[in-house]
This record gives C-alpha cells, sequence and structure tokens, in this order.
C-alpha cells in the first residue's frame, strides 16, 4: 500500500528557510515523477515542484522559482523541498504526491504545516 509521509514544516519568519521531508513506500519509488503540491487556508491544491524519477527535470512554479528547490534520494525513498526565502503567502499545508489521474489519487499523506509570519 502507498504511504507518504510528509515532515519538516513548522512556523518560521519572512525570509525564513525550511526543508521539508518526504518518505515514501509502497510502490517503486525510483521510477516515478513524484511532487509537492500546497493548500493555503481556503484555497484549492496548487502545484509547486515535481521532480523526474531521474532527477534532473526539477520544473517549479513561477511563484516559488528562485526560492524552492525540490530533490530526492531514491537510496532513501524519500524527496525534498528546499524552501528559502520564504514569503507570508508560502502558508499553507504541504503534500508529496504522484502523477495525478494515476492509483496515487487515492492516497495522500497528512502534509506539514508551514506558517510564515511577516
Amino acid at each position: 500500500q502507498v504511504q507518504l509521509v510528509e515532515s519538516g514544516g513548522g512556523a518560521v519568519q519572512s525570509g525564513g528557510s525550511l526543508r521539508l521531508s518526504c518518505a515514501a513506500s509502497g510502490f517503486n519509488f525510483g521510477g516515478e515523477t513524484l511532487s509537492w503540491v500546497r493548500q493555503a487556508p481556503g484555497k484549492g491544491l496548487e502545484w509547486v515542484a515535481t521532480i523526474a524519477s531521474h532527477g534532473s527535470i526539477t520544473p517549479v512554479a513561477d511563484s516559488v522559482s528562485g526560492r524552492f528547490t525540490i530533490s530526492r534520494d531514491n537510496a532513501k525513498n524519500t524527496i525534498y523541498l528546499q524552501m528559502n526565502s520564504l514569503k507570508p503567502e508560502d502558508t499553507a499545508i504541504y503534500y508529496c504526491n504522484g502523477p495525478s489521474g494515476t492509483y496515487f489519487d487515492d492516497y495522500w499523506g497528512q502534509g506539514t504545516q508551514v506558517t510564515v509570519s511577516s
């Protein structure tokens, strides 16, 4: 069974940094493209960043470009999101998941809360 466990969130001041982790199991981790998405209070899911299975293709949303970096360690079945220069508008619950429209749609972790104060 697919399991996705996000961690690393917290409360920081504007300009601060956090590194999120997503530990995954139950599927062929090294063969999957994975993403970070977020949900701000009262809003829908927003795509943040994606990393291809081999790790060399890592698109990020315009809203976080130049500040956030996605990476993965296939030996540890874990993806990361390094978040620098955080802004209050980055406040959200952050989730990792696989491609939408696949079996990943049925599996969501608990997410990790990021709160950025001005």
